[in-house]
């Protein structure tokens, strides 16, 4: 299985900084108007070394660069004189109203093709990597952790959370608590390697990043005859349990059809119209109780479920069924949303013909699909809350 060890952390200094303002979201997470938001917190954000731009004719990865060396020399960042383990932990309040916390561990996660110890959970969409690619080439630093899971039972336990933390940042703009500690005692670094060292990883969020490691990695070992640090990546990892994660559904949005073609009754030989949900209802609860996904169209919404007789080869996932009745409608476009508010939106303006709420994927889904070495169809999952960037950073030499 994939090694995972401590490392010596870069850090920011804490009493340099106020590091609520100058932790970040993952860069995929972050348009425009959010990054000059965030850079213009703090001088010192993660966002400019993690989503740089080119400034002043200066290209932006060698600015990257520059920003990471130079926070290092001035003393803002500093690196942990020992290997260490970082536990962080989410606390927030999920969509139901429930009190719930998110608990991992950031060390080094080593670097192999997906297959036996590495699995990746979905398939993905096209993206280009050239960008993280440059990233690494230039700054030879992970400025972000890719998100895993871990099948070890226990895990979670083993972290030490009863100690002080080393921070705590309440982010009032997502309702989110983030809390982290440092661990550099060897018996508990040893036992949490162990266990995450003794089964597969699940690859949540992060695999473009992942895939681009390992090309720089293989970039690496040709031109230095060894990886060195490079052979593995910055990852935060989490048990894969119910108790520890929070999967959201990712929508669809569907737009080309021809005019005048009725989606629900296109639909209808995979999904039975079941009518609205009822009134003074949810809509995810009203489809969680019906055991349905939930059809958005500008004359209104309408549950359906699936029909088992003509799904009957097909995934237990709300995505994998959508999937093959999309195949057979007409030539169309398919988008991807977060947030029924969102879907909604969307079809009102025009924007979007038909919009489909899926129901999230349960843990046991992730989990069955990671033992039998399958990976569930693009976009499925969402996990909430997104870790941070800024808390921890890695020198790759």
């Amino acid at each position: 299985m994939a090694r995972f060890q401590p490392f010596p952390a870069i850090r920011y200094d804490l009493d340099l900084v106020d590091l609520g303002r100058v932790i970040s979201p993952p860069y995929d997470v972050i348009d425009e108007d959010q990054r000059a938001e965030l850079a213009g917190r703090d001088p010192h954000n993660a966002v400019r070394i993690d989503l740089p731009v080119d400034e002043d004719g200066r290209d932006r990865y060698q600015l990257a660069r520059s920003l990471l060396a130079g926070w290092r020399e001035q003393g803002v960042l500093v690196t942990d004189d020992r290997p260490t383990f970082t536990v962080y932990r989410m606390s927030y309040v999920d969509d139901a109203g429930v009190a719930r916390r998110t608990t991992g561990v950031i060390g080094a996660l080593e670097l192999s093709p997906p297959g036996a110890d590495i699995l990746p959970h979905e398939h993905t969409t096209p993206k280009a990597r050239s960008d993280r690619l440059d990233m690494l080439r230039s700054c030879r630093a992970n400025t972000s952790a890719i998100w895993g899971l871990s099948l070890a039972k226990g895990l979670t336990d083993l972290l030490p959370v009863d100690a002080e933390p080393s921070a705590v940042v309440d982010d009032d703009g997502d309702g989110v608590v983030h809390t982290v500690w440092v661990v550099d005692d060897p018996r508990a670094c040893v036992a949490i390697a162990e266990a995450v060292a003794a089964q597969p990883v699940v690859i949540a969020d992060g695999h473009h990043r992942y895939e681009t490691s390992l090309a720089y990695r293989r970039e690496r070992e040709q031109a230095d005859g060894t990886a060195g640090e490079a052979a593995s990546t910055l990852a935060y990892v989490v048990e894969l349990v119910e108790d520890e994660l929070t999967v959201r559904g990712i929508h669809r949005l569907v737009d080309g059809l021809p005019a005048g073609l009725d989606p629900v009754a296109a639909l209808g030989a995979w999904f039975e119209p079941l009518g609205p949900p009822p009134d003074g209802v949810a809509l995810t609860a009203a489809m969680a109780e019906a055991a349905a996904l939930a059809a958005v169209t500008p004359a209104g919404e309408v549950l359906l479920r699936p029909r088992p007789e003509a799904l009957a080869d097909v995934r237990d996932l709300d995505s994998a069924r959508l999937d093959v009745a999309l195949a057979a409608l007409p030539e169309h476009r398919v988008r991807f949303q977060h947030g029924v508010d969102n879907v909604r939106a969307a079809v009102a303006s025009g924007d979007a013909q038909l919009g489909v709420v899926l129901r999230p994927a349960t843990v046991a889904q992730i989990e069955a699909t990671a033992h039998g070495g399958e990976r569930m169809p693009p976009k499925t999952t969402f996990f909430h809350p997104k870790p941070k960037t800024g808390l921890v950073f890695r020198d790759l030499g």
